[in-house]
């Protein structure tokens, strides 16, 4: 039997609103799966350890992490369109299943590629561990047995730490004028001049010189980069004994 006209309009509203809020969460699901949150989260302890809190903009912050993470997951991306989307959109794989899996297999890849490079495979323990799989034996393990769901927030905490280290490196230098600038201010008897007017222009000057922005932004690309020894020694499993 057919259901009342009522019915169908609202199921027809309540699929449009699954909808729209799956193609709303998609992209930040798909930006997890990058290294926007490395980036990101180092350009924004860089900031806030220069000592000026709104320059640059988080605009900008938020479009040069967007487009580091396209000239590093340009390989990738790639190498999904051409394994997976291509064939489906030539007609050579007729499956959707078929086509989703080698489609993710590069993007997979990648991740566990850098949490092998980091060596932060507790994360993916400890996400598996949750899920009920076994984990006693590194070594019984393989990397299909990790699933999607349980990859990438391992994947993302993965990131964090990586960024938290690569943060540390770079606000010590600055940690060290504001040190110096503050004990200087403090021999001479000048304790009502705020130290972030003295340090705020020589930090500056410093990032300046040593042109820091290309410094930075080399240093997190080299971060991501990961040897292709490393990718097909641990293309199988899982840890590092497998």
């Amino acid at each position: 039997a057919l259901l009342p006209a009522g019915d169908g309009s609202l199921g027809s509203t309540v699929n449009i609103l699954l909808l729209f809020t799956v193609l709303a969460l998609v992209p930040s699901i798909l930006v997890l799966c990058t290294c926007f949150t490395r980036f990101i989260v180092v350009l924004a302890l860089l900031r806030q350890a220069l000592g000026s809190p709104i320059i640059p903009p988080t605009q900008i912050l938020i479009g040069l992490s967007l487009l580091l993470s396209v000239v590093v997951m340009g390989p990738t991306i790639e190498q999904m369109y051409e394994d997976g989307i291509k064939p489906m959109i030539d007609g050579d794989i007729t499956s959707s299943e078929v086509a989703w899996e080698k489609t993710r297999a590069p993007l997979r890849s990648f991740m566990f590629a850098q949490i092998e490079s980091a060596d932060n495979w507790s994360t993916v323990y400890m996400m598996l561990n949750y899920r009920g799989v076994d984990t006693s034996n590194p070594a019984d393990l393989t990397r299909e047995d990790v699933d999607t769901l349980s990859l990438l927030p391992a994947y993302v905490l993965s990131e964090l730490k990586i960024a938290f280290v690569i943060g540390f490196r770079v606000y010590l230098p600055f940690l060290v004028i504001d040190l110096l600038v503050s004990g200087l201010l403090v021999s001479m008897g000048m304790l009502m001049l705020p130290p972030v007017l003295i340090s705020l222009p020589l930090k500056i000057l410093m990032f300046v010189l040593v042109d820091g922005w290309a410094l930075v932004a080399g240093n997190l690309l080299q971060s991501v980069s990961v040897s292709e020894q490393v990718v097909l020694m641990y293309n199988s499993g899982i840890g590092w004994l497998t």
